[in-house]
């Protein structure tokens, strides 16, 4: 990388600005062409390892101060000193800061989160996959011939003529072996290949057979079964047959002896029915559980009239009887001879009573009327 120097007169007590002017871009054309300078400026460039503001070497090497640049020793342990402080203060101020009381026996305290904007926690960390492509490697270059260097010395030898064996001579008992092992090879793959073959047609031959065979114990099996559950079938049928005979059997015999026992019980129990009223007359029933109820309803509203008139002829002959021996005090009061007035009274009592009685034997004309209408009904009834 090439820095520009600048000069003592632009330096100064100036630092380094940049590495190069910025200038423009020019287009790229298809053919290199000799380009002339944007600017006429001339720069001085050098090398950046020869640059008295770079540091060359091992970077994790420790980097020695020179004596001037080295802290003070004094300032040091001042700046200890005021750091120890701070930290002391912080410690008294987490002391004086209110903690919240230990936890009860079995439980434990949990971190809350207090900030104004909440952060969601979570026991899983969230993962996200990014990728990258990077452009494809450049083939690597064919590796050169491997050439060893010459070490040792170059020598020669002669083979004189007859020397040499002769190849096709000598090649021949190993081309027998060769030829007979491989010929007795093949003799021994095709055997193989035709034994393999015969096994292959027992195989499907004995498959066959036994496909077979499995087909026909089905068949037997499936006859068989059918044959069992007809069996079982016309057994149940000849078991619910016997068992219809025998429950007719019994009942014939049930219906017999039952017959045989009603003959002679059946008269004495509509006998015995009889006498306790179970068979019964319609008519006579109907005058039992109708007509009497009626006449003995209408026979209790005429005694009640009856002991109704008597109670008012009883309570009109005492208003009469008390009014009259009013009359009676009122006029011995005024000094009249009670000799006098006794027949009126006696007379006045007799109209009275008369008239009640003659007001009783109208109702009574009355009331017979019904009571003469029943023997109609009754007789309408039969």
């Amino acid at each position: 990388m090439a820095t520009e120097l600048l000069s003592n007169k632009e330096m100064g007590s100036s630092t380094y600005t940049y590495s190069s002017h910025p200038r423009v871009v020019q287009n790229r054309k298809k053919y290199r062409t000799l380009e002339l300078p944007v600017n006429n400026e001339t720069y001085s460039y050098g090398n950046i390892m020869y640059d008295r503001r770079v540091v060359r070497g091992n970077t994790y090497a420790q980097h020695i101060l020179p004596v001037s640049a080295q802290p003070d020793p004094v300032e040091l342990q001042r700046q200890q000193e005021s750091h120890r402080r701070a930290l002391a203060k912080k410690r008294a101020k987490e002391l004086l800061r209110a903690r919240s009381p230990e936890p009860v026996e079995g439980r434990k305290h949990i971190d809350v989160q207090t900030e104004l904007y909440l952060e969601e926690l979570s026991d899983r960390i969230e993962e996200k996959d990014m990728e990258c492509q990077t452009d494809a490697f450049l083939d690597r270059p064919p590796t050169p011939l491997f050439i060893p260097a010459k070490t040792g010395a170059d020598v020669a030898t002669q083979i004189l003529e007859g020397e040499l064996f002769d190849f096709d001579l000598e090649v021949k008992p190993m081309l027998e072996v060769l030829i007979g092992k491989t010929i007795e090879q093949a003799l021994l793959e095709v055997m193989e290949e035709e034994e393999l073959a015969t096994l292959r047609e027992q195989q499907c031959a004995f498959e066959e057979l036994r496909n077979a065979e499995l087909a026909e114990v089905q068949r037997l099996e499936e006859q068989e079964r059918r044959h069992r559950e007809e069996k079982e079938r016309r057994m149940k049928q000849q078991r619910e047959m016997l068992l219809k005979e025998k429950e007719t059997a019994e009942k014939v015999a049930a219906r017999a002896f039952a017959q045989q026992y009603l003959a002679d019980l059946v008269p004495s129990v509509f006998s015995s029915l009889k006498e306790n009223g179970y068979f019964y007359d319609s008519v006579e029933r109907d005058v039992e559980t109708v007509f009497m109820p009626w006449l003995m309803e209408e026979v209790e509203k005429n005694l009640q009239k009856n002991n109704l008139g008597r109670t008012m002829l009883d309570l009109l002959i005492r208003e009469v009887v008390e009014k009259h021996i009013d009359d009676f005090s009122k006029m011995e009061s005024q000094d009249k001879a009670p000799l006098d007035i006794a027949p009126q009274a006696s007379v006045l009592i007799q109209e009275v009573e008369e008239k009640l009685i003659d007001d009783f034997s109208k109702t009574e004309s009355q009331d017979k009327a019904p009571l003469d209408i029943a023997p109609q009904a009754s007789g309408t009834s039969d």
